[in-house]
Order: structure tokens, then sequence, then C-alpha cells
């Protein structure tokens, strides 16, 4: 050694490329062995994040589809339930006034059998009438007979049964 601190000589030169070539050997065959399975580990990490971050933004999409979707329905339900309240507003005016309509058409017949009956009854008073006077008539023809009254006392008779039976007898018909 010359008294020099650092010396080039071959050997040093030999020692630093045959150093350098170790070096590489080993950091090629440590990459080869440790850093491309961390790379590999790293990059599946990466698709499965990137892959999770991909479903998560689908199912976000979708929730926000379903959320418009049950929205529009929901509006539906509230139009459909409105038609329906209203189909049953109709129904039931339709309803009442076909129970009216029934209700008025048997007051119609109530009152006509009531109205047949009053002309049934007024019928049969007159026809009892009719055989009042006829009676009437056949006693005073009897009595007639019996009595063999004259003129003046048979009209005096007369105005005195007349007066008994009524005026209204004689006036219905």
């Amino acid at each position: 050694m010359d008294g020099r601190i650092f010396g080039l000589d071959i050997q040093l030169g030999f020692d630093v490329i045959m150093q350098g070539i170790a070096v590489f050997i080993m950091f090629a065959l440590l990459s080869y062995i440790l850093f491309e399975p961390v790379r590999k580990i790293l990059e599946d990490r990466k698709n499965r994040i990137a892959d999770e971050i991909d479903q998560a933004a689908a199912d976000q999409a979708e929730a926000a589809k379903l959320k418009a979707e049950y929205d529009h329905k929901l509006k539906n339900v509230e139009k459909e339930a409105d038609a329906l309240m209203a189909q049953a507003r109709k129904k039931a005016l339709k309803r009442e006034e076909e129970i009216v309509a029934g209700a008025k058409e048997e007051a119609a017949r109530i009152i006509e059998s009531a109205n047949h009956e009053a002309e049934l009854a007024r019928i049969n008073a007159q026809d009892q009438m009719k055989q009042e006077m006829v009676k009437m008539a056949v006693l005073m023809a009897g009595k007639f007979i019996q009595n063999q009254m004259d003129e003046k006392d048979q009209n005096a008779f007369v105005d005195q049964t007349l007066q008994e039976m009524g005026d209204k007898t004689w006036l219905q018909e």
C-alpha cells in the first residue's frame, strides 16, 4: 500500500463489479421470490377493492333506482287510492239512487193500493147507501099501502122520511 487511503487497483474494481453483480442477482432473485408475490397480492387487493367499489356503486345505483320506483309506486298508490275512493263514492251514489228509486216505487205502489182500497170502500159505501135507500123505499111503500094516505099526508110523510135520511144521503152517488 503506498500510503494511499483509497487505492484503486484492479482487485478493487473486480470486487466492486462482483459485489454489484451479486447485489443485482440478489435483487433480481428477491424481486422474483418476494416482490412478485407481494405485487400480485397488492394487485389482487387493488382489483378486489376496485370490484367492491364498482359493486357498491352498482348497489347504490340500484338502490336509487328502487327508491325512485318506490316513490313512483307510492305516488301511484295514492292516485289509485283516490281513484278507488272516487269509484266507491260513485257506486254509493248509484246505490243510493237505486234505493231512493225503489222507495219511491214502493211508496207509489202503497199510495196506489191505498187509493184503490179507498175507491173500493167508497163504492162499498155507495152500495150500502143504495141498499138502505131501497129498504127505505120498500118501508115507505109498505107504509103507504098500509095507511092508504091521501096525497097531502103522503107528501108530508116523504118529506119527513127525507129529513130523517138527510140531504147528504141523496147527494152522494
